[in-house]
């Protein structure tokens, strides 16, 4: 059986920003529980709540994300 796929890295961008999960919760309007399945990647965030992360956590889109290119 494969492993996990991760596919984003919000988990990593909140420790390098130092900002508790808990936190973005609550400036994304969302339930701890689901950040922390999001940054865990046992579910993925909609387009929709992946800009707004984005746009809390003051980063480009795409530095959420695992890099597709080696």
């Amino acid at each position: 059986m494969a492993g996990k796929i991760k596919i984003n890295r919000i988990k990593s961008v909140l420790v390098e920003k130092d900002i508790a999960q808990k936190d973005l919760a609550k400036k994304v309007k969302r339930t701890p529980n689901t950040i922390t399945r999001i940054c865990n990647n046992d579910s993925q965030p909609t387009l929709k709540l992946l800009r707004e992360i984005a746009i809390a956590l003051n980063v480009d889109i795409r530095e959420l994300l695992i890099s597709t290119k080696d």
